[in-house]
């Protein structure tokens, strides 16, 4: 038996819609003789969404897996596999259905069971309830350098916040959480321009005009974004720098 709550999601920014959770209870031992399997499911015993708000419906359903990297090859595969196996699985049982998948991002060593991180990286909200509840008070922001809050997703100059577009804060993101690695054109764009995306999917050379943008926005620090001539781009971190995780590890679409 299937428990539907709902929870309410006003922090997206549309207040007539809300995010339903599902926990599943421990079965309960059955009472009735169970209808034949080709028979259809009457609306008397098929489970009930509750608690409801009027005017709203059922568009969909998120699913939290947590594994690590190494658990998938021990068990012989590999996170992409795994996510492909599950959008084909769904496109069987309705064809038609849309599909969307990111993976979760945490700083090595982070610690904490895989499902929680995924969970409080794609901003469910009885996690992040839970995560606040628990969650020690923040120090103080230092007051110089650069501070690069993930989950609040904005970046702080000595103190100010910088005026970063939201697709500059997600290409410096991008960089940061694949710190000390060169990064090229074509990878920035097949991540950060998906096929759903509303923009028109730049060029290579556009990319270097939104490199360009970030570093006049970040000033005297411009220089942590790094130009690999020949390769592409690189984030490397500075003393003065600082990264925020806070809360929520950040997603990458997959």
């Amino acid at each position: 038996m299937d428990d539907f709550t709902v929870t309410p999601a006003s922090d997206q920014g549309f207040d007539t819609m809300s995010l339903a959770t599902i926990d599943t209870l421990r079965p309960t031992p059955a009472r009735t003789v169970p209808a034949p399997a080709s028979a259809p499911a009457s609306d008397a015993t098929r489970p009930a969404i509750r608690a409801v708000p009027e005017g709203t419906e059922a568009r969909g359903f998120a699913l939290y897996i947590g594994i690590d990297e190494q658990k998938a090859l021990d068990a012989g595969t590999d996170l992409g596999a795994v996510v492909t196996a599950l959008k084909k699985l769904a496109s069987e049982l309705v064809p038609g259905a849309e599909s969307y998948a990111a993976v979760a991002l945490a700083p090595v060593g982070a610690g904490g069971r895989d499902v929680d991180v995924v969970r409080l990286a794609l901003q469910d909200p009885a996690a992040l309830a839970k995560h606040r509840q628990a969650a020690p008070v923040e120090p103080p922001e230092p007051k110089g350098g650069v501070v690069i809050d993930i989950s609040r997703k904005r970046v702080q100059l000595d103190g100010d916040t910088a005026p970063l577009t939201y697709k500059e804060f997600e290409l410096l993101q991008f960089l940061v959480l694949r710190e000390g690695r060169t990064i090229d054109r074509a990878e920035i764009i097949s991540t950060l321009w998906t096929d759903g995306s509303d923009e028109e999917t730049p060029n290579e050379r556009t990319i270097d005009v939104h490199v360009r943008r970030l570093r006049s926005k970040l000033g005297a620090y411009e220089d942590i974004v790094r130009t690999v001539r020949g390769a592409g781009y690189r984030f490397d971190r500075h003393a003065d720098v600082t990264i925020r995780w806070a809360s929520t590890p950040s997603p990458d679409i997959f």
